[in-house]
């Protein structure tokens, strides 16, 4: 038994093992928070949500699965193929990936990388190119105007996401996800959500547009264009990129988490459950996500000029004077 268990901690074995967990976790992920989604709109709504397949709709879901494996893939005549089916693959392999350098408790992480910061940064801004990708492949006037939309809100809030992580590495001196939560220490006014604030809050809104979110669902807007980029998608292929969108939204969760809030750190030391301190981080990560959830289905959507307006004459603007000040802190009040 021991030699099968040294067998399994040797490199590469670990790290596929550990992926295969992760894309397991990420796709059971979307699943799940499908089902909230539904519910936590029906309750803020007032209105029912999934309750007939299964007890209280839990197995709703399953059923969802069922349809979208049944339902048939239809791709316009005109489009690109290539193109129109490697957009939800561009989308999805971000959203997976990051998820390697994200620590969930002590020693519990996929891959401590020096550079996780920048590794999550690079990746992530692939998203865009695959909403590119399903608006041009699609060959579809809706379709394209919504990866247009998509592509300039993505690249417009990555510059305040970015500057916004400017203060914590400052602050830690390092690159590591890892070294970040063990830098905020095991009681929660020593998290970064405190002396970085603004620079949560900057985070925070910067991450819905990032997963395209409400007030920042502009790519889609099923008001004005329908369906944006993934109008002409079904089946499978729909399902996804809205897998893709699930993730994103449960990894900007864990990676605020990660940086302001702690991460697997519990709130006070005593509190400390040592290798299952995992479930700190879930708790977290819950709430965040519940915050993405409440705004989605309580705030109307932004006009295309008030988003751009926002990210760019108030968002950047604020990440900077607050990078000043944490500089300026940091000289007078040395550690």
């Amino acid at each position: 038994m021991q030699t099968v268990l040294n067998l399994l901690e040797m490199e590469p074995i670990r790290f596929f093992i550990a992926f295969g967990a992760i894309l397991f976790l990420v796709l059971n992920l979307a699943a799940i928070l499908v089902m909230a989604e539904r519910k936590v709109a029906g309750y803020i709504q007032l209105r029912y949500g999934p309750n007939r397949v299964g007890w209280r709709g839990i197995l709703q879901p399953l059923a969802d699965i069922i349809k979208l494996f049944t339902k048939e893939n239809v791709a316009p005549g005109r489009a690109d193929l290539w193109i129109f089916l490697g957009a939800p693959i561009a989308l999805f392999i971000p959203a997976v990936l990051v998820w390697i350098v994200i620590p969930f408790a002590p020693g519990a992480v996929v891959a401590d990388l020096n550079v996780a910061i920048l590794f999550f940064v690079g990746v992530t801004s692939i998203g865009a190119l695959g909403v590119i990708m399903a608006g041009y492949g699609s060959r579809s006037s809706f379709s394209l105007l919504g990866a247009l939309r998509g592509a300039a809100q993505m690249i417009s809030y990555e510059v305040p996401l970015i500057l916004s992580l400017l203060g914590i590495v400052m602050l830690t001196g390092s690159l590591s996800l890892v070294d970040v939560v063990n830098a905020q220490g095991d009681t929660f006014w020593s998290w970064y959500f405190l002396p970085q604030f603004p620079m949560f809050i900057v985070f925070y809104i910067a991450g819905l547009a990032e997963v395209k979110r409400v007030p920042f669902d502009l790519p889609e807007g099923e008001s004005e264009i329908v369906g944006g980029f993934m109008i002409e998608y079904s089946g499978m292929t729909w399902a996804l990129i809205q897998a893709a969108e699930f993730a994103s939204m449960g990894l900007m969760s864990a990676i605020t988490t990660t940086l302001f809030l702690g991460g697997w750190q519990p709130p006070l030391p005593f509190l400390d459950l040592g290798q299952f301190n995992w479930f700190w981080f879930g708790i977290k990560t819950a709430l965040i996500m519940f915050t993405f959830q409440w705004i989605r289905w309580s705030m109307p959507r932004l006009r295309m000029d008030q988003l751009m307006d926002f990210g760019w004459k108030i968002l950047v603007p604020a990440c900077l004077i607050w990078l000043f000040v944490t500089a300026g802190v940091m000289l007078i009040i040395p550690g």
